[in-house]
Order: C-alpha cells, then structure tokens, then sequence
C-alpha cells in the first residue's frame, strides 16, 4: 500500500460518522424486525430451529441452528428470529476492520463506513440461509487476509490459516455457495502464493469437518441436498436474456450509482490497487464470475451475492483519494436516505390502504394470519396448506407444524422428513389454498369420503379452503406420495445410502425399488 496511508489510527470525525451510521441503521433494523411479520422463507428456516439437526431438506443447518439458539435465549418473537441478520452489518463491519488494520486504520474504517452506508445493510432484516454464510465468509477471508500479511509461515500465520479452514467448514455448514470462496482461495494460491501451499493444505484441513458432517448427514437421508440443489431445482433452467440483465442491475443497485461513477472514474486507480491487492482482487473477481455464469441460466437472488460483495467496498477504500471517498460517502448516504424515507413511510401505513394493490393478498395474508386461522381452524380438523411457504407461516403462527397437503409448489419438502401422513388416516383436513382462487375439488376428492369448498373474508380479502371428510391414507400414499417420489427421489444408484426417511416411511426400505 502506498506509505502515505495513515496506519496509527482512523480520523476522530470518521470515527464519529461510523459510530452515527452503526447506531442508526442499527436502531431501523430492529424496527423492521419488530414492525414485519415472519415471511413465508423466514418460517419455513424457523422450523428448522424447532427441530434441530444435522441437516436439512434443501441446505445445511447453520442458520436453523442460530435460530434454535435465539428461541431458547429470547423466545418466539420476530425480533428474536431475527436478532442475527440484525446484527449482522455490526459483525461483518468489524470484521473487516480486523482484517485491514494492519494495511491501514484509517482505509479501513473508510471500507466499514462505505460498506454500512449500502441501502442493503440499513433495510435487510430478514433471516435466511445466507446470514450465517455471510458472517463466516467474512471470518474466513479476513483470516487469510491476516495470515498473507505474515511475512513468514511463524506460529501466528499457521493459527490465522487454522482459523480460515474453520470459518470456512462453518460457511459450508450455512450453504453451498461457500464452495464459491473456496474456489477464490484455490485460484490466488495457484496463481500467487504456491510457496505456501502447506497453508492452503492447512486450510483444506481445517475445513473438512463441515463437507464430512454434511456428506454424512446426507448419505443418512436420501441425499436431500444433493437431490435439491443439483437436480430438482435446476429442472426448469434454460437461458434468458432477462437472468443476466437482472444481474448486473442487482450488482448495480448493491453497489449504488455513487460507486459505479467515482469507481469509474478512478479505475485506473483502482487496477493499481487491485494488482497490489490480489487475494482482493480474487476474493471480488471469482465469485461475481461465478454468479455471471449462472445467471445464464437462473435468476440470481440478490441476497446470493452479499457474502461476496463487500470486497468491493475494501478495493475502494483502498484505491480512491480521500475527496473520493468523501464524495462517495456523501453519495451513498443521499441513496440510502431515500430508502430509509419510503421505507419509514410505508411503515407508517395501515394494510387496509394498500387494498386494491398488487401484492394486498399476500399482505392480508402476513398480517393477518392469526385472524384468518382463527376463522378457518376447527377443533376437530386438521389444518393443512397447499404450499410450503404458506403452511410455515401458519405453523408459526399457530405455533404447532402445518403439513402440506399434495406434492407441494416448488421442492422445498421439508415434510418427506418430518411428517407421517398416516396419522390423519380417517380425520377431517381443512386445506388452505394460496393462489386466491377456488381450488378445482377433482384433485381432492380421490382421497376423502367427500369433499367442500370454504372460502372466509379477511380484511376485504377472500381466501379459499377445502375440507375433506375422513382422509384415505392408502389412497394418497398410492397417488400423491408415489408421484413425490417418482420426481424428486430417482436418486442415482451408485451414491452410497444408508437412511432415507421418505422411502423408509413410503415404502419399508431404504431406497424404494424402481417401478
């Protein structure tokens, strides 16, 4: 880095500007949290905390574990469930400080005020699997960053590498994309550090505990993951122009038009840093590649990029002059503010304003779903949902697990491991329909002595409903339950099993025998 950077200590007023963003995004993500109601996604990965364990159906544990921990400190409140990814800017900022303050205090804290002043870090409240993810990512590499600042392999470099794999074998425990970072750190040892390959070799080992949990977990349990991620879910996959296009405009939006101009601006700058920088460079460059190649394909989330992307913000605050960066404060604070405002602003709302809009099914729905239960719970029912996002809510909401009635929208089969469909052999199912029209009865009626339809008002909203009276357990085990397992169970033979709960409940054995 060039000597003229300040190494003692960061500026008192950048000091005083973090410590105001800090308290203030802070204080907002906590009222989101508080104000929404559980997502759809959120409550699905809540059950997961219910029921803890090693892994689950479509990716690892991480994120149900943190949630059974903050069910057991603070309860079953959303602020609760949510408390991690609220104080996750807090944790990744500090922990880029760590890793930077040995290049500079000062470049530094300019990287954690530009990377707090991201509208994503002021608005995103919501828990999913890449919370964990993003928190042991940032650990991971600002380990190694710390460790390639060692100028000899001593006691302190080899604990900083340990530390890397560890991190990384728990990113790998929160979801697969962590493999994208193990792929960064593979690239920049062969292209510039192979002298230390026993540091790579160390990483590797250190990590290795979290792919063996899951490869166990998963030979236990059909391989679920595998199945989920690398088949199902990627059935429907084919190239648009519209994947891409929305990626680089997501890419755009995270990153802010005050980056996109002064890193445009000074991006001969920014090469210079980049080519000083490479682990930077390479933690940046790989995993935006990857995601570019899979957007040809998919539709990129823009939460499967936060892991990734705050290097950006380090390249910047490493590589732009101190009136850059300024103005690129000053930029990035303007468009975070107008998000704050709308957002503060839409809070402020009652849901029945929003009625004649888009989305007011879906808000009726999160808002007033203990109303709505309260008018379609019977005593002598089961309450079942048509959908797996839908059934979690209410699940949460009720407090007590909600299946899915057939095979479901989308492959989110959390139930082929939880629930035993035999069990309401012969009782009354009520069965919640999610898309807001009447349900056709033709689908039900194979598997009840009879079937009729409801339908409940809900804040001018009207829901629908089946009730099917004594429910035929053999009847859907040979038509739903068969037809879950035609397409989401032709696990390839030569994947060694030694569990599957779906076949074992479905049909006795391990692996169901092929028709």
């Amino acid at each position: 880095m060039p000597p003229a950077f300040d190494t003692d200590a960061a500026p008192g007023r950048l000091t005083r500007w973090l410590l105001i963003v800090a308290l203030a995004s802070l204080a907002l993500r906590f009222w989101i949290a508080h104000a929404l109601p559980i997502t759809g996604d959120e409550a699905f990965f809540y059950w997961w905390g219910v029921y803890p364990d090693w892994g689950y159906y479509d990716h690892p544990p991480m994120v149900g574990w943190l949630i059974w921990l903050m069910r057991t400190l603070f309860g079953e409140a959303s602020w609760a469930i949510r408390l991690p990814v609220v104080l996750l800017p807090l944790a990744t900022g500090a922990t880029l400080w760590w890793a930077l303050k040995p290049l500079s205090r000062e470049r530094a804290a300019w990287a954690v005020l530009l990377f707090w002043l991201a509208p994503v870090n002021w608005l995103n409240s919501l828990i999913t699997t890449d919370t964990p993810l993003i928190f042991w990512s940032l650990l991971s590499a600002g380990a190694l960053l710390r460790a390639e600042r060692r100028e000899t392999l001593d006691g302190r470099a080899w604990g900083l590498y340990a530390l890397c794999g560890v991190f990384i074998g728990c990113a790998f425990l929160s979801k697969y994309f962590s493999v994208v970072l193990g792929l960064a750190y593979l690239l920049y040892f062969a292209l510039y550090r192979r002298e230390r390959w026993l540091g790579l070799a160390l990483i590797v080992l250190c990590a290795l505990p979290g792919p063996l949990i899951n490869l166990w977990w998963n030979m236990g349990h059909g391989w679920a993951n595998i199945m989920f991620n690398a088949i199902n879910r990627n059935q429907d996959a084919a190239f648009a122009w519209s994947h891409p296009l929305s990626y680089l405009g997501m890419l755009a939006y995270l990153l802010t038009p005050a980056v996109l101009w002064l890193g445009f601006k000074h991006r001969a700058a920014l090469g210079n840093t980049a080519r000083q920088q490479r682990l930077v460079a390479v933690l940046i460059v790989v995993p935006l590649l990857f995601f570019a190649l899979l957007s040809l394909k998919k539709t990129v989330g823009l939460h499967w990029v936060l892991a990734f992307y705050p290097f950006v913000f380090v390249l910047l605050a490493f590589a732009l002059p101190q009136a850059a960066l300024k103005n690129c404060a000053k930029g990035m604070a303007w468009f975070t503010a107008l998000h704050v405002l709308a957002v503060v602003a839409i809070g402020f709302t009652h849901v029945e304003q929003w009625q004649g809009k888009p989305r007011y099914y879906s808000m009726v729905r999160s808002f007033k779903t203990v109303e709505l239960l309260a008018q379609v719970r019977t005593p002598d029912s089961v309450l079942m949902a048509d959908a797996y996002a839908p059934a979690a809510a209410y699940g949460y909401a009720l407090g007590q697990y909600v299946p899915v009635f057939g095979p479901g929208k989308f492959h989110a089969r959390q139930d082929d491991l939880l629930v035993d469909y035999s069990v309401y052999d012969g009782k009354t199912v009520r069965i919640i329909v999610s898309d807001g029209e009447p349900p056709p009865l033709d689908g039900y009626r194979p598997y009840f002595d009879s079937v009729q339809p409801l339908s409940f008002v809900q804040n001018g909203v009207t829901f629908h409903a089946v009730e099917g009276r004594n429910f035929h357990y053999e009847a859907y085990r040979q038509g739903v339950l068969k037809e879950i397992f035609d397409r989401y169970y032709a696990i390839p033979t030569w994947l060694p099993m030694t569990g599957c709960p779906f076949c074992v409940r479905y049909c006795g054995q391990v692996q169901c025998p092929k028709p």
